[in-house]
């Protein structure tokens, strides 16, 4: 399991409010320091990018936490099917009988009415592309991109569950009443929120 190093907001909610809820926690790999990954989340996408070759030692991603138990169903969804490169974008599943990969490759995707494609991953489908249904206790999950290319990934679920951060990770998140959304933290209103993000989260909560 490649651990991502998160982004400054997601470290100020993950010392300030701990992880006890599940949530996704947007980062990268990236050991050289190459510059070359992004991972962002806005509007409920997180946009990944690997602006460097496949072979470069570096991905874009994003931790699933507090997951626990076994195995279910997971699902995300593309842009586009040409976001699919490669079995990347993924999840790694890591549980106490080792790492399984269910990768967007593996999967026949749901194409939808506004050209997006859809990849669930049942025990059924992950058997039938001729790969290990995860098995054992779940330690840990990410989903990422370790192929040179760009994926916007929406609707993210694991185990049934929709994966979003526990924290605005933008401005635009705070807007149109998305500040109510958030409970741990909890804002008290619009502005309260923007200033925790546009203040990488040492302004805060009021709510």
């Amino acid at each position: 399991m490649k651990a991502f190093i998160v982004t400054a907001v997601a470290v100020a909610a993950l010392v300030a409010g701990g992880t006890a809820g599940a949530a996704l926690v947007p980062g990268v790999f990236d050991p050289g320091n190459t510059g070359c990954v992004v991972a962002t989340y806005a509007n409920g996408v997180l946009h990944l990018e690997k602006n460097c070759p496949t072979a470069t030692n570096a991905a874009a991603g994003a931790d699933i936490t507090g997951v626990t138990g076994t195995f279910q169903t997971a699902s995300f969804t593309l842009a586009s099917p040409a976001q699919c490169q490669g079995g990347s974008p993924r999840f790694d599943v890591v549980t106490t009988d080792g790492l399984f990969f269910l990768g967007c490759n593996n999967v026949t995707p749901t194409i939808n009415a506004d050209g997006s494609a859809t990849y669930t991953f049942t025990p059924a489908a992950i058997a039938a592309a001729g790969l290990p249904v995860p098995t054992g206790s779940i330690e840990s999950v990410s989903i990422l991109i370790d192929v040179e290319g760009t994926a916007d990934v929406s609707n993210i679920t694991f185990n049934g569950v929709l994966q979003v951060p526990s924290v605005p990770m933008s401005k635009d998140d705070c807007k149109n009443g998305g500040w109510r959304t958030f409970v741990a933290p909890a804002f008290k209103n619009q502005g309260d929120c923007v200033s925790f993000v546009a203040t990488g989260g040492r302004n805060q909560p009021n709510g």
